[in-house]
């Protein structure tokens, strides 16, 4: 097996005893590989090893990545702060978008959605800890989003994402994950209607297993799949 393949196996089984601990099965959890400033190559050992969903952080780099890997049955969601100059783009490349974090996203990603006569998938971006160096909305701009949301009948939101301080200790993010499970209970209906799945998209390499017990439905890797920059 590669380095990539056993790393997978290893997250693989952490997941699943995640999972276990919050009373879930390993099938709920998906693992999002983040494949940004990783070659093509290395993708494709992520996918002959069982990974199918492939995270990129930006559009340039997305564009030449999926084309290259189009024989592969793979799904791309882009998990970087998105403009909305680049709305165009993205459209056709991702089949979830993890970062809408404005009201006018919300609207130029509906413009577009329905330029093409097509639906989007998204998820909203909250900046749960308020530090500045971090995209995302604010707690009290949530109602706002999901306003802008009921304008946006080519948007389909499948719940929400956030990205809590990076810490050596992953229980100090707890706190951080809890919370975003807690409002997407609160706003459940306003969010993905009554009796639809609401996904949470929180954990990444240092804190994934906590983010798990606390509910998350998506985790982002990357480190801990393909190693450091190449």
């Amino acid at each position: 097996m590669t380095n990539i393949a056993l790393s997978i196996q290893k997250i693989q089984q952490q997941v699943n005893d995640a999972a276990i601990r919050s009373g879930r099965r390993a099938d709920q959890v998906t693992i999002v590989a983040v494949s940004k400033t990783k070659p093509a190559e290395a993708v494709r050992e992520a996918y002959a090893a069982g990974m199918r969903v492939f995270g990129e952080n930006r559009i340039q780099e997305a564009e030449g990545k999926i084309a290259e890997l189009d024989d592969l049955q793979a799904d791309w969601h882009l998990i970087g702060h998105l403009q909305t100059n680049k709305v165009k783009k993205v459209v056709p490349l991702f089949t979830l978008i993890h970062s809408v974090d404005s009201p006018k996203l919300i609207q130029a990603l509906e413009d577009e959605a329905a330029k093409r006569d097509t639906s989007i998938s998204i998820l909203l971006q909250l900046n749960l800890s308020g530090e500045e160096s971090k995209f995302g909305a604010d707690i009290s701009e949530l109602e706002k989003l999901l306003g802008a949301l009921q304008d946006a009948p080519h948007l389909s939101c499948k719940g929400l994402m956030t990205i809590p301080p990076f810490v050596d200790d992953p229980e100090e993010v707890r706190q951080y994950f809890r919370n975003l499970r807690e409002l997407g209970q609160q706003y459940h209906d306003d969010i993905v209607g009554q009796n639809n799945p609401l996904e949470l998209s929180m954990g990444m390499t240092n804190d994934f297993q906590v983010a798990i017990e606390e509910g998350s439905t998506i985790v982002r890797i990357g480190t801990a799949i393909f190693g450091g920059r190449y």
